[in-house]
Formats: structure tokens, C-alpha cells, sequence
């Protein structure tokens, strides 16, 4: 299964359980657009972590959370090896 396809099902899956609805997430849908609040956040963010073993935003000391869906999934396409 790619990146790509982790994070988006992730999402999806947080959003069935915090009772959220997505709108289409598409790679320029806003995160704000996305229905999900800071818990939501965090929990897709750990979930991740335990899945890739990464977490890109505290990787580097530089690194700014994404603005966009398609720049999230980015953030963990993008980790280096």
C-alpha cells in the first residue's frame, strides 16, 4: 500500500470514529476544510507514526505543518530514508 494511500485511509478512518464528515480529499482541500480539530489532528499524526515509524514534523527542527491535504501526504512522502 503506498504513502499516499496510508494516509488517506487513516484520515478517512479518524473521521468515521470523531463522527466528522470529509468533504473529498482532494490534494488542494484545505486541512482547516478538512472538519478536523486539533485532537484529530494528533491522533492522525500518532496513528501514523506507529504505522510509517515516522513523524516528519518532528524530524526536522524547520518543519511547518502542511496546509493542504496534498501537502500532508507529501510531508510523509518525502521523509528521508
Amino acid at each position: 500500500m503506498s504513502v499516499r494511500l496510508k494516509v488517506t485511509e487513516a484520515i478517512k478512518q479518524i473521521a468515521k470514529e470523531q463522527h466528522v464528515t470529509l468533504p473529498e480529499l482532494t490534494d488542494g482541500l484545505s486541512l482547516h476544510e478538512t472538519g478536523f480539530d486539533s485532537l484529530a489532528f494528533a491522533i492522525l499524526v500518532a496513528r501514523l507514526e506507529d504505522e510509517l515509524g515516522v513523524d516528519p514534523f518532528t524530524i526536522s527542527e524547520d518543519a511547518a505543518f502542511p496546509a493542504t491535504v496534498g501537502d500532508f501526504v507529501r510531508a510523509y512522502e518525502n521523509v528521508p530514508a
